[in-house]
């Protein structure tokens, strides 16, 4: 799943040789393990018993939550369903002060819908992946009301 919505979201973005680099780093059986020791939560986006998506979130201090995914097949976007997923993350965040992530700065379809689900810039960073290659991202936050 994660190969077919990167390959069509992420190349035109990045580039297919970045997209390869960054499955093969980061979703190996391995990295999922470690992520999942970490105390990363996985998730998978269902519709009528089909996987459409997936997300994966961690408390990073008491109240203070992490999106590391949140990833929608390109035929399931702008139908509500990322809003859908979103509000059902916010039901798993207990005491929630502050939800973070980063996107990259030229993904501006993620970028516009966190706007809408009331995310800020916090900061603008590049994350040293290794290999020369960068993530060049925005770290957004959102705070509750």
């Amino acid at each position: 799943m994660a190969r077919r919505i990167w390959d069509v979201h992420y190349t035109p973005i990045i580039g297919q040789t970045q997209v390869d680099y960054m499955l093969g780093r980061f979703y190996s059986t391995e990295h999922i393990s470690q992520q999942l020791a970490e105390g990363q939560r996985f998730y998978f986006v269902m519709l009528n018993g089909i996987e459409v998506g997936y997300t994966a979130i961690s408390e990073v201090s008491p109240g203070n939550y992490f999106i590391h995914k949140l990833y929608l097949e390109i035929d399931q976007q702008r139908m509500g369903k990322g809003s859908a997923v979103f509000e059902q993350l916010l039901g798993l965040m207990g005491d929630l002060e502050a939800v973070r992530l980063q996107v990259n700065r030229q993904n501006l379809k993620a970028i516009n819908f966190y706007f809408k689900m009331g995310f800020v810039i916090e900061q603008v960073a590049d994350f040293d992946i290794g290999d020369g290659y960068f993530m060049n991202d925005f770290v957004m936050v959102y705070h509750p009301k």
